[in-house]
Parts: structure tokens; sequence; C-alpha cells
């Protein structure tokens, strides 16, 4: 996939998120939001037939108003419908109806249609209940990429995921090998015998937690990391413990000196050039670098106004853009110049006074996200979007007000 590519299904991505959290948000009074999945193997024409019924069948609700929300929810879906020609664009079309609750016993109309998922709508589905239908798109938005994890040493282990950014603890177990020194007694042939038998036991154990959790998803597995103090880790991969296809998907072993939860972080932290292609490293990149920048070079710029400002001469090579990134860009005409104001979502419009003392008048409200990528686009930044899984990555929210960027020359904005 080129940059360019890259870029349009970033913002792709977070249009349909956008929808999706929107779409979350709505109820509806009964069994009246309908939700329709349409797979791109589907004919159009076998879907309005289907809606035709519905809308039929739907005169039997007992409910008036109810009935009368369906069908009008199944009418304004099929009017949509009309748009396409015999099959669906490639990947389906999801479309979404239905009268939600806007308080005060009020109810308002909402239809939403969204062409061409991420990725091809698996199959035709009709649902109709007082939510929409989000999971399905959901799943196709998560985060790509799925690693098994395993840190171990002589007296612990822990085993878990890397999912897209997300580290997930899952197992873990606790050893009884004993330690070197042997209790009075016991000959140091037959103590070193048994701790052998404690420690293949132990191996053992780890690895069936490990297979357990693996095996069953190996065919979506992206690759397994082990992680440990030497030798530990050498003798449990050299010893062929793990089930046999997990054992070829085995990316590496890296040297780790915790082995409780904290380890399978620093597991991922020191497989870096093994999870080169891994979301979580590359916004991890990203974060380095924008912070040896901050504190040690004179090319990083954060905070939407300085941010807006290096964007429109063109001087950012890069835009960072937190993933959680809820806010709203008010632009306001004063005299011959625009001023903004970068607010929360969910807030009013706020009234602002030019620079200059003079009254303002408001010209557009948009999604700060959106209004970014619009400029980063014109004059050729890329634009990365940054998870908040990770510390730096909290920061870029929390510290810096989720909008930075590293620039080409520093302009001293």
């Amino acid at each position: 996939m080129s940059e360019q590519e890259g870029e349009q299904s970033d913002r792709k991505k977070y249009e349909f998120q956008k929808v999706i959290e929107d779409l979350r948000d709505y109820e509806g009074s009964g069994t009246q939001l309908v939700t329709i999945y349409i797979p791109p193997d589907k004919q159009i024409s076998d879907v309005v037939a289907h809606v035709t019924q519905e809308h039929s069948e739907a005169s039997n609700i007992k409910s008036k108003q109810t009935r009368t929300n369906v069908q009008d929810a199944l009418t304004s879906i099929k009017d949509r419908l009309r748009y396409f020609d015999t099959y669906p664009p490639d990947n389906g079309v999801v479309l979404f109806s239905g009268a939600i609750d806007t308080g005060g016993g009020q109810t308002d109309m909402v239809t939403k249609v969204l062409e061409n998922p991420p990725e091809p709508v698996q199959s035709f589905r009709y649902h109709c209940d007082s939510a929409f239908l989000t999971e399905p798109l959901e799943h196709m938005l998560a985060d790509k990429g799925l690693y098994g994890l395993i840190v171990l040493d002589r007296r612990e282990a822990n085993v878990g995921w890397l999912k897209g950014k997300r580290i997930e603890p899952v197992k873990s177990a606790s050893s009884l090998v004993p330690g070197k020194q042997r209790k009075g007694g016991q000959s140091a042939q037959r103590f070193a015998r048994l701790r052998l038998e404690a420690i293949d036991n132990f191996y053992q154990e780890v690895a069936e937690m490990a297979n357990d959790l693996f095996v069953p998803e190996r065919g979506d597995l992206d690759g397994v990391l082990v992680g440990g103090p030497s030798p530990t880790k050498d003798e449990f991969l050299d010893g062929d413990y793990l089930h046999h296809e997990i054992q070829q998907q085995v990316l590496g072993k890296f040297d780790v000196a915790y082995t409780d939860e904290s380890g399978l972080y620093d597991l991922v932290d020191s497989a870096e050039d093994a999870l080169a292609d891994a979301e979580v490293m590359k916004d991890k990149k990203e974060m380095e670098e924008f912070f040896e920048q901050l504190h040690d070079g004179n090319k990083a710029t954060y905070g939407f106004e300085p941010t807006r400002q290096n964007l429109m001469m063109g001087s950012v090579d890069r835009l960072l853009l937190s993933e959680d990134l809820r806010k709203d860009v008010v632009v306001y005409e004063c005299g011959d110049k625009e001023e903004y104001e970068f607010i929360d979502q969910r807030a009013n419009t706020p009234d602002h006074t030019c620079e200059d003392g003079a009254e303002a008048e408001m010209q557009k409200r948009e999604d700060a996200i959106e209004f970014l990528m619009n400029i980063a686009e014109q004059r050729g930044t890329e634009t990365k979007f940054i998870s908040t899984d990770f510390e730096k990555g909290e920061q870029l929210k929390s510290a810096f007000g989720g909008v930075a960027g590293i620039l080409r020359y520093s302009t001293g904005v």
C-alpha cells in the first residue's frame, strides 16, 4: 500500500469510527432501529425484496408508534438502495435507519449509509432492535496484528497477547523448582535429578498454558515472542515443549529481566526489530522522534494553533493526531483574517473576541481531525494516528492536546 493509499485508509477508518461512535449512543423505544449488512455478491434487487417483505410484516406490530417508526425506517432504507446498481460496492454496504430518542418523548429519524467498509461484509444480515448493530463494523476497524507473548524463568511465567497496539496479560504460573542449595541429607546427584524434573515439569506447564491460548488462534497468529533470562528461554525453546505449529511461529527469543506481567511489556519493547511492522512499534517510534526533537532538536510542534500555523506554512513532515482526539474547530472571521477556537465536541459554540477587540463572526464549526487532515493533504503532509495504549501516546493526548507534528525544518512557531 502506498503512503497516499494508507492515508486515505486512515481517513476512511476515522470517518467510519466517528459514525460508529454516534450510532452506539443512539437508542430507540422498542425494536425500531434497523441495521442491514449487504455483502458485495448480494443483488440489490434481492435486498429491496427483503425490505419490502419486512415492511409488510411490520404492519402486524401492535404498538402504533413502533409500527410507524419501523416502516418509516424501512422506507428510508429502500429509498437509499435505489442509488446502487445491480450489486453494492466492492466491500459491500451497511445501512442504519430508525427513530432515535432525543428526550422528552421526542424522536428524530436518522439514516446512515456506510459504503465500502474496511473489509468485505461477509454475510447478509437484517437486524431490528432498540440499538443499531455496530459490532461487525467495530471488528473490521479493530487494530490488526496478533502476537503470542511468553515470558518465563524458573520461578514464574506469564503468557498473553499483543493485539494490534494492546498488550493483554492472560495467564500466569509459579514453579515449585527448588533453589540450587540442596536440603540436608539429600545426595547431590539425587537433588540435581529432582531439580531437573521440577524444571521440566514447569516448562511443560508453561507450554500447556501457551498452547491452550495460542493453538486455537494459530490461523490468525502473526508470530510468537519468547522472553526471559538465559538459559531459561533457550532451554524452553530448545526442549520443543511448545506445540509444533506454535514453535514454528516463534519470531525470536529476547532477554527480559522480569517475568511477571510487566515482563510482557518489556518483551514487546525488546522485540522492537521483530515487531517493526506492528502498529504499536510504529506509534512508539513516531513519539520517540517527536520527544527527541522536542528536547534536543528544533523540529517539533504541538498544540492546535502552533501546529495549524506550521501546517499552513507547509513545514510539517508528519502530523501526529491522538486516536482519542474528540475536538471541534470553530472558525471565526475577524476582519480580513480568520481566528480559531479548539473546543470539546460536546461543548457549546463559544463567543469569540477578535485579537483586535472587534466582534467575531462565526464561519463554521467542524471536526478537528478532518480540519487538520484537510490542510495536511493540501500541503503534502503525512498524517499519523497515535494510540493512547502506551505512555507517550497517552501524553500526546493529555499533555499536548492530542495534536503535534514533526517538522521538515525549524520555523520558530
